[in-house]
């Protein structure tokens, strides 16, 4: 048991005795300010039911509560049984994260409801109450009409006390890489229609569904409302569907292909449904009820979790230079291993050795942690993975990639190598391998690895999001840690906080990431959305520091560009906050101009405390964060396609103390299409707790600035 863990332990020992505010003869519970007041009660027909308000203002309405399973329908019938409660108030210190310390502070109840039936159900909600929102659960303890529960659904929902405008994207069980739609509820139908993701084998669910986190705001009382799920495991992912004429929201989990949701054995415990609620959207950025929900650090020694930047050989594959993945051109591969130092190279794979050298000199030039190769390994030749059961060799580099040499290279030069591993969406097959693949690592130096599932599940009666797969991503962590390897999912399920348990897990992708610069541009609303929605479970490999934006800057006939002013870029290290950060961009972009790439080789990726200065979902965020391992803070903001100006209150700064302020900013004449390259660089030489700053920000822009202590 690490420290961590037994300071948390204590803590609980220490309060769960305190008395909580549960009305007598209620069932009641309010949070420790009081400001938000749960009831929880049964209908009629003995179902569940639970509302939530703050301030005596409803912020979800009388909702019902149940799981339905082909051994017993836990949805009606109940009536209320044992009813217990407890209170907790102490603080947990996260291996990483934007805060040093992470107060958890609630109030509990725990009502059990029983079929009264001889022989009948039983099953206990769990219900927390924090400041700033709900968490519960379903707990199924052992009982003898029901030793295993194929479950089909959940009866849980969501009912909305408005029309709230929601910030969201359609429901898919294989994909989260869409852009997201700004719409009241009542008209998401046709907000919704025609969103397709990224991947052919996606499949959108057939009924009106959005997916979680999913952000909302109330159109009168300003009240912030987002709703997801903490400690997602042995379970599917919960997607929400909707009902625009009751404004309903209600529990749709991802079922594998014939129709189950989840199979279970009790007891069991689901994952936590979450209800953030704030009346200022800084306090929803700020929340840490999801990683609270968790399971505290499993890992006994996390000396070697570090986080860290990188480059990489990824984004010269993504403009069109004609650079490929693969080692040699596609062709018709049969089944099994096939001889691949009997290929013709096709003088075009980037994951070549002197090419990969180049990289690492850069990285050790300019203070860069760590360098990603992605194509370094056999099997990209084709893309059949569905219709064979071995693509990807996880331990075997391509003739071109001395696997051996690089690593003494980068090892001279205080440089570690990232591991990448596509999967080609075969995780039984990654399975077979991942020891070897692993094992592979550790004898060549790798304590990093990047996993990719582009594509149809296998096994193939499974999806991204279902109970096999969220099994399946959670597996790689463990095992990883065993090996002292640290994480990056791509095309994972959707996070719910459980990098505070197993915090080797630093990132994912699981949303439409950096990219997608070169498939047609994120729109600059687009980050100001995903800190409310993806961000809320865990960090995301977003992928950064885009400064060359035009693609038409790589040779005659390439078209597009990425929707984003040069400043904005920096400012994304901030407001996009993760433990690894690559910055995307080719070192020769970097090289002609770096003076701004100074602010990508100063930027921390881990933070003692962080400040939420300013915040609009799908308009702007400012925020402030101080370095955990100095006294520098950092400031950046961004904005959506419209100009703003952002008004930079520091008074967060100690007092009596005076900063030097280096301010990274978008031009005067810059916008994120026209003119996405202008920008300046200032230094303010007294800046403290007094200080007032309105800071400019272009269209798709943004503002990043690093604050040292004057000495």
């Amino acid at each position: 048991m690490s420290w961590r863990n037994v300071i948390y332990k204590v803590f609980v020992v220490a309060l769960a005795v305190l008395p909580i505010g549960v009305a007598a003869g209620e069932n009641t519970l309010s949070s420790p300010s009081g400001r938000l007041k749960l009831v929880v009660d049964v209908t009629g027909e003995g179902q569940p039911c639970y509302s939530l308000s703050l301030d005596g203002n409803a912020v979800i309405e009388r909702s019902l509560l149940g799981l339905q399973g082909k051994q017993g329908d836990f949805t009606t019938g109940f009536s209320m049984g044992e009813v217990a409660t407890a209170s907790h108030d102490g603080t947990w210190e996260p291996v990483w994260g934007e805060y040093a310390t992470v107060r958890d502070h609630y109030n509990e109840l725990a009502v059990t409801f029983v079929q009264p039936d001889d022989g009948g159900l039983t099953m206990t909600v769990r219900f927390r109450l924090f400041d700033d929102g709900l968490g519960f659960r379903y707990e199924l303890p052992e009982q003898e009409p029901v030793n295993y529960l194929t479950l089909m659904d959940e009866a849980t929902e969501f009912n909305l006390a408005a029309d709230n405008t929601l910030y969201c994207m359609p429901g898919d069980y294989d994909t989260d890489e869409y852009l997201y739609a700004t719409t009241p509820l009542s008209q998401v139908a046709g907000a919704l229609a025609g969103y397709r993701g990224r991947h052919s084998e996606s499949q959108a669910i057939d009924r009106l569904t959005v997916q979680t986190p999913l952000m909302m705001k109330s159109p009168d009382d300003g009240v912030y409302v987002n709703i997801h799920e903490a400690a997602l495991v042995d379970y599917p992912a919960m997607s929400l569907d909707v009902d625009t004429a009751s404004l309903g929201l209600s529990a749709h989990l991802t079922p594998d292909r014939n129709g189950v949701a989840a199979y279970l054995q009790l007891p069991f415990n689901t994952p936590w449904r979450t209800v953030v609620v704030a009346d200022n959207a800084c306090d929803i950025l700020a929340s840490q009820l999801i990683y609270n929900l968790n399971e505290p650090c499993k890992i006994e020694d996390t000396s070697w979790i570090k986080p860290q930047k990188f480059v990489g050989v990824w984004w010269e594959m993504f403009i069109g230079k004609q650079r490929t993945w693969a080692y040699s051109d596609y062709y018709k591969a049969k089944p099994g291993i096939t001889d691949y130092t009997k290929l013709t190279p096709n003088g075009r794979h980037a994951a070549n050795t002197e090419n990969v050298k180049r990289y690492i000199d850069f990285a050790a030039e300019n203070g860069i942690d760590g360098v990603l190769v992605e194509g370094w390994n056999q099997g990209w030749e084709d893309w059949a993975s569905y219709v064979k059961n071995r693509q990807f060799l996880f331990d075997k580099p391509y003739p071109d990639f001395d696997v051996d040499g690089l690593q003494q290279y980068a090892a001279e030069r205080g440089v570690r190598l990232i591991m990448h591993h596509e999967t080609g969406a075969n995780a039984a097959d990654y399975e077979r391998q991942l020891d070897r693949a692993f094992q592979f690592m550790v004898d060549h130096g790798y304590n990093s690895v990047k996993t990719g599932y582009v594509g149809a599940i296998i096994p193939r009666s499974e999806h991204h999001s279902s109970q096999w797969m969220v099994n399946h991503f959670l597996h790689v962590v463990k095992r990883a840690a065993d090996y002292r390897i640290m994480v990056d999912s791509h095309e994972a399920v959707r996070p719910t906080g459980l990098c505070r348990t197993y915090p080797n897990w630093l990132a994912q992708e699981s949303a439409r990431g950096g990219e997608f610069e070169s498939m047609g541009g994120n729109p600059p609303e687009h980050t100001t959305i995903l800190p409310f929605t993806r961000l809320m479970g865990g960090p995301m490999d977003y992928t950064p520091g885009l400064f060359e934006t035009r693609l038409s800057y790589y040779g005659e006939g390439k078209t597009g560009q990425a929707l984003t002013t040069l400043a904005r870029q920096l400012a994304l290290y901030l407001t996009m906050p993760s433990p690894l950060q690559m910055a995307c961009d080719l070192p020769e972009n970097y090289r002609r101009f770096a003076d701004a790439f100074q602010f990508i080789k100063d930027v921390p990726v881990d933070w003692s405390d962080s400040r939420y200065l300013e915040a609009e979902p799908g308009d702007y965020i400012t925020v402030a964060r101080r370095d955990k391992h100095s006294d520098d803070w950092y400031v950046g903001g961004i904005t959506d396609e419209n100009a703003r100006t952002a008004e930079v209150d520091f008074s967060f700064l100690p007092e009596g103390v005076d900063y030097v302020a280096t301010i990274y900013a978008d031009g005067k004449d810059a916008h994120y299409i026209d003119n996405p390259q202008s920008y300046s660089i200032t230094t303010k030489k007294k800046i403290n707790s007094k200080t007032r700053l309105k800071q400019y920000i272009a269209p798709g822009g943004g503002f990043a600035m690093r604050l040292v202590p004057k000495k």
